[in-house]
């Protein structure tokens, strides 16, 4: 009868050993989702001549692994006729530089005087 004792606990043992090594490989094929983040950037032109309709064809011809533009855009009036572009983003954080996106953006000199993140919120 202890030999029967001694097989029951052995086999209780093996079955929660295997429970747990297969719900820790289930844990470990389960990706966490990436960390987004929204991010508002506002663009300044150098002046009201500025044609903003071409620097925001520009900047949405950025394309990076993780970087998704929004469909919004708005134009935000700074006195004397110059308008400022916000233009929105959706950025995967372990993929997209922000600093490295506005730095590019202001690559566009022609066009862009400055770059400012409005906001930067993460999802």
């Amino acid at each position: 009868m202890c030999d029967s004792d001694e097989d029951d606990s052995e086999t209780e043992r093996l079955r929660d050993q295997r429970i747990a090594d297969y719900y820790m490989s289930v844990k470990q094929k389960k990706a966490l989702p990436a960390e987004k983040s929204i991010v508002v950037l506002e663009v300044k032109p150098w002046d009201s001549d500025t044609d903003l309709d071409a620097m925001e064809a520009m900047i949405r011809g950025i394309e990076m692994d993780g970087l998704v533009w929004s469909k919004v855009a708005k134009r935000i009036p700074l006195g004397y006729g110059i308008e400022r572009l916000d233009i929105y983003a959706v950025v995967e954080n372990d993929k997209v530089s922000v600093e490295e996106l506005v730095e590019t953006i202001e690559g566009f000199e022609d066009y862009v005087q400055s770059v400012d993140k409005g906001a930067f919120v993460k999802l």
